[in-house]
């Protein structure tokens, strides 16, 4: 739905229905690893037909949520700084060509402080957006070009990073629920699984939209994310049914790899929903400035994280 605002108004992620479905969705995917996710990392690992050495002796579940979680915000500070030096490089390359002067390519940094706060005292709304803005300058000899990273320009590199690595989070779940589904054999089974899965899988979906869209990626990109996102449960499903005839839920193998990635996920998850998605934009001058959208945005964001607790009764 986010990226079908390209071509459809009211389905832009930058409108305000969209920031309270991603806050709905933040619930739910707080939700998904807090309760159900974390809950059967425990179970598995814990479980009786594995070794109690080591198994047994040390908590693995969220010892591999916290690594993950660690693992992410490397990541996610690597890969940013990666995408703005990428960015500050091409600035570079563009300012530099057709030049032949010795000082070519040289950055030089501006910094907007008296002189710009003196001619802009009069105009409060020029000076704010001046404040927003990180200049870079590149001389030339006697001529020199300016070049803004404007507050957008920013936006679009952080949300490249974090749709990547959500969905990355959400592959590695994904699989392992969809094989989880594919194996269960009784009714009493399926049906709360599928609608836990069904009702999750769409808000991820929203929440990765929404990142996805706001990163700027070209359509080509952008709907290979979204297609990786859709085939990784039909595919854990496939995979499920696959080995079902052979398939022992309480094997240690099965065991250990459903723990190890359950746990995995968890830490991933928690890392994009309290980091990325709930205190990026809660914490963002946008709600701060907007009380109704800070009423409509919580409501939203708990009724997320009460629903799939919910699920979890059945589920």
């Amino acid at each position: 739905m986010p990226l079908a605002g390209r071509y459809v108004s009211a389905f832009r992620a930058e409108s305000n229905l969209f920031f309270v479905m991603k806050s709905f969705a933040a619930g739910v995917i707080l939700a998904t690893a807090y309760v159900h996710m974390l809950p059967d990392s425990f179970k598995a690992l814990g479980n009786e037909c594995l070794a109690e050495n080591p198994w047994a002796n040390f908590p693995f579940a969220g010892f591999i949520a916290m690594v993950a979680s660690l693992f992410v915000l490397m990541i996610d500070f690597f890969a940013t700084t990666y995408y703005e030096n990428k960015h500050q490089k091409s600035v570079g390359t563009v300012g530099a060509h057709g030049h032949d002067d010795p000082h070519k390519g040289k950055l030089t940094h501006i910094n907007v402080h008296d002189d710009a706060k003196t001619d802009c005292s009069n105009h409060p709304d020029q000076a704010a957006h001046l404040s927003a803005v990180s200049v870079h300058a590149h001389t030339h000899g006697p001529h020199s070009h300016t070049l803004m990273l404007t507050e957008d320009e920013t936006s679009k590199l952080r949300h490249r990073v974090i749709s990547q690595v959500l969905e990355l989070g959400i592959v590695a779940h994904s699989v392992i629920i969809g094989i989880t589904l594919g194996t269960s054999e009784s009714p009493c089974t399926i049906r709360p699984l599928l609608a836990a899965l069904t009702f999750h899988q769409f808000f991820e979906g929203v929440a990765l939209g929404s990142c996805i869209a706001q990163a700027g990626f070209k359509t080509r990109a952008s709907m290979l994310m979204a297609f990786f996102f859709s085939i990784t449960t039909p595919l854990g499903i496939g995979i499920g049914m696959g080995i079902a005839s052979t398939y022992n839920e309480n094997s240690p193998t099965a065991l250990i790899v459903q723990g190890v990635f359950d746990s995995m996920s968890t830490g991933i998850l928690l890392y994009m929903a309290l980091v990325d998605l709930i205190a990026a934009d809660f914490l963002s001058k946008r709600l701060r400035t907007n009380v109704h959208l800070q009423l409509y945005a919580y409501t939203a964001l708990f009724l997320g994280v009460g629903a799939m607790s919910v699920i979890a009764y059945w589920a």
